[in-house]
């Protein structure tokens, strides 16, 4: 039987980020992953697929051009699934390439597999071809992912009514979609399908979405995607779904039937624990099959079991998932993990782009802390005049008390690239000043951090920071 000093089980963003700050330590790493390749559902089915898609759309629909060319302009008339696919493998295949040469370099080694528990020390690896290889490791890192959650009541087929996986698989772009959950996944596709002409229609039981963004930051969004006639139907429920003739036939709570030729389920992910026998490792998963750790370290209770990226809950994020199994790993081998700076960028790669960091308004009113507003809009900026942007709103939230910048909260183009801006800001404690005195090159959106400084600047009047 094999020993390690760290089995990772996963290899997206929290696992690799893991298993090769571990090897960089000196320690002796092994990755299982049951997926056909390295990656985990990140670079497969999740976080680059479908950014890829959201890409591969924009660029072959006109999009970014059409404030210039009109609503009629495209790149290329007829778009297929086969089009976006192409770009999608090239993508994935570069990923893939880089990942297993960061293996390499750093000598971990890596298996296909799916892993389970003998006892807390112990894992059972069932490899493709049948052989089964037991090993043992002095800390046991799980960073299994999310998959979809599926439930019994949706007739799932693979073709007319799908889940986010499957949507990449699709063999023909639907001319009308239903998507179910306005969640972070479902407004992703929604707006992309949406950009692509499909007439999409966006259906949650809750009244409304995106509830942890800054309410004027979803206000305009939403704005934006009815002005393209997208339907939200929020507060309203799909409570019968069938197929029929090729088509899918919705019921809701409220007695309205829709028609579509495609329905997308993407109300929720699970944590992929199931597999994992974790009753072995005196371990338990919640119903979504999430686990619970220490926020600070990420293990578990069971001290030498660590677990990181979206099995452990919000915020899901690739980029924070990758940082909490870099943590963990080092505090898995017994090395000094210091605390992440305090704020961290959230983004989502919707159609437009929204990214945020820090405190929202509502966030700030909760706390009673007395704050002021600047507000930027991207036509107000001469880059956005190149661009024809004719949409694109840029939120900063300053204390009136210290003048430093509590919150930043971004929604147009580039939104997820503008928001490190004010994220440096925020964690090195900046003011007001730093954007009203700062330089920045012209032409650029991030130019709107100046404007949006200027007017918070000009209602906050020029008072000296208590700092």
């Amino acid at each position: 039987m094999d020993q390690f000093d760290l089995l990772v089980v996963g290899s997206g963003p929290a696992g690799r980020r893991g298993a090769i700050q571990a090897a960089k330590l000196g320690k002796k790493v092994l990755v299982v992953e049951q997926g056909k390749r390295v990656g985990g559902v990140s670079v497969h089915t999740g976080t680059i697929p479908s950014k890829t898609l959201r890409e591969t759309a924009l660029n072959l629909s006109g999009w970014r051009e059409r404030g210039f060319y009109g609503r009629a302009y495209r790149v290329k008339q007829e778009i297929s699934a086969e089009d976006l696919r192409r770009r999608l493998l090239i993508t994935l295949d570069h990923e893939v390439e880089v990942l297993e040469h960061q293996f390499a370099r750093n000598r971990v080694q890596h298996i296909r597999g799916k892993a389970s528990f003998v006892d807390p020390q112990t894992m059972q690896i069932v490899k493709d071809d049948g052989e089964v290889v037991t090993v043992s490791a002095a800390s046991i890192l799980l960073a299994v992912g999310t998959k979809p959650f599926r439930p019994d009541y949706m007739p799932f087929d693979g073709k007319t009514v799908l889940d986010s996986d499957e949507l990449l698989e699709i063999e023909d772009l639907p001319r009308s979609m239903v998507v179910i959950g306005a969640g972070v996944i479902g407004i992703e596709y929604a707006t992309i399908f949406s950009a692509l002409d499909t007439q999409v229609t966006l259906i949650d039981p809750k009244s409304t979405m995106l509830d942890f963004i800054d309410k004027e930051i979803v206000e305009d969004f939403t704005y934006q995607l009815r002005d393209r006639n997208m339907k939200l139907l929020l507060g309203q429920k799909a409570e019968k779904v069938e197929r029929q003739n090729g088509k899918v036939e919705l019921t809701l709570d409220n007695g309205r039937r829709i028609t579509t030729d495609m329905v997308l389920f993407a109300a929720g992910r699970m944590g992929a624990t199931d597999t994992l026998n974790l009753a072995a490792a005196g371990l338990e998963a919640d119903a979504r099959g999430r686990l619970s750790v220490n926020p600070e370290t990420f293990a578990t209770k069971v001290p030498h079991i660590f677990a990181a990226g979206d099995v452990v809950g919000f915020p899901s994020l690739a980029s924070t998932s990758m940082e909490q199994g870099r943590i963990a790993a080092r505090v898995a081998v017994g090395a000094i993990a210091k605390e992440p700076p305090k704020y961290f960028p959230y983004g989502i790669y919707a159609v437009p782009e929204i990214s945020t960091c820090g405190l929202s308004e509502e966030e700030v009113k909760e706390r009673h802390i007395p704050y002021e507003c600047g507000i930027a809009r991207f036509r107000e900026t001469s880059r956005g005049h190149i661009m024809g942007l004719d949409t694109g709103l840029l939120k900063m939230i300053f204390s009136l008390k210290t003048r430093r910048l509590l919150g930043v909260h971004i929604v147009g183009e580039g939104a997820t690239e503008l928001v490190h801006i004010g994220q440096a800001v925020l964690n090195l404690k900046g003011t007001v000043e730093y954007f009203v005195e700062n330089t920045f090159n012209y032409p650029t959106l991030a130019e709107a951090y100046k404007i949006a400084g200027l007017d918070a600047w000009n209602r906050m009047g020029d008072i000296k920071s208590e700092l």
